[in-house]
């Protein structure tokens, strides 16, 4: 894992020519690989040491510090305007073509907003899955269109008004999270119902090359890998269309609950 983000790091330092990116995605991979490090040693916070690493440098140091709108707003800005920066690559790597190795992983030890939401009492979901994943369309239909008007009227001073949508997005990602946790006592019913950047990770995710895989031969049914699983993935099915299979985030809590150590 370290490898692949030092590949990257390089590549766009060389690239871009600009030392940042050398920095920023080492810095990102040698939190994900200590995160691996911690979970090899059996260290049962393994996973939020690397969340909150990556997170809080993000959301911090990237977003309100050095003013970039990291969410999918700010993607669409640069994209628009044709600028491979910040955003732009920050969703290659890590939502577009990423997944095709990773899968959902940015959404398990990355995300800024699944960071705080983990924290809350429901880690396992308590209530019956909801049909109503229609909505991450509408947000996703809803940022582009926003970013588009701006764009289209010419509203001047656009890199302050991407950071303030940034501000405003966060604030209204983390208090729609919060009371969705509560309402469904599902701490993950955000990334599950209205999160946008899932339009990008879900079909993306279906080729992932690292993923969670169940030994038959080990496997007794016991059902507690699924009870524990924050995104309802039945990981005993090592087919590609099994349930929930795009929404793996590569918690490992079933890996860590199998009582046969069959997965």
């Amino acid at each position: 894992m370290l490898a692949i983000f030092e590949t990257v790091a390089v590549t766009l330092w060389l690239t871009k020519d600009n030392l940042f990116y050398f920095f920023n995605f080492s810095y990102i991979g040698i939190s994900i690989s200590l995160g691996i490090f911690l979970f090899i040693r059996k260290y049962k916070n393994a996973r939020r040491v690397t969340q909150l690493l990556v997170g809080l440098y993000m959301l911090i140091y990237l977003g309100i510090i050095s003013g970039e709108n990291m969410q999918i707003e700010g993607f669409w800005y640069y994209l628009l305007i044709g600028t491979f920066e910040a955003a732009t690559i920050h969703y290659a790597v890590a939502k577009i073509f990423g997944p095709l190795i990773f899968g959902r992983g940015w959404c398990g030890y990355a995300c800024w907003t699944a960071m705080v939401l983990d924290f809350l009492p429901y880690k396992a979901p308590e209530t019956p899955r909801k049909k109503i994943g229609w909505i991450r369309y509408i947000t996703f239909a809803v940022s582009l269109i926003f970013v588009s008007m701006l764009l289209l009227a010419h509203a001047g001073n656009m890199e302050r008004i991407m950071f303030w949508a940034f501000i405003i997005g966060n604030v209204s990602y983390y208090a729609v999270g919060v009371i969705l946790a509560f309402s469904f006592k599902d701490n993950r019913a955000f990334c599950k119902y209205i999160c946008p950047v899932t339009v990008f990770l879900k079909p993306m995710s279906y080729f992932s090359l690292f993923r969670i895989e169940c030994d038959k031969s080990k496997c007794v049914s016991c059902g507690r890998c699924k009870k524990v699983c924050p995104m309802e993935v039945d990981v005993t099915d090592n087919s590609r269309r099994r349930k929930n299979g795009t929404e793996c985030i590569l918690c490992f809590e079933c890996v860590k609950n199998c009582p046969k150590d069959a997965l």
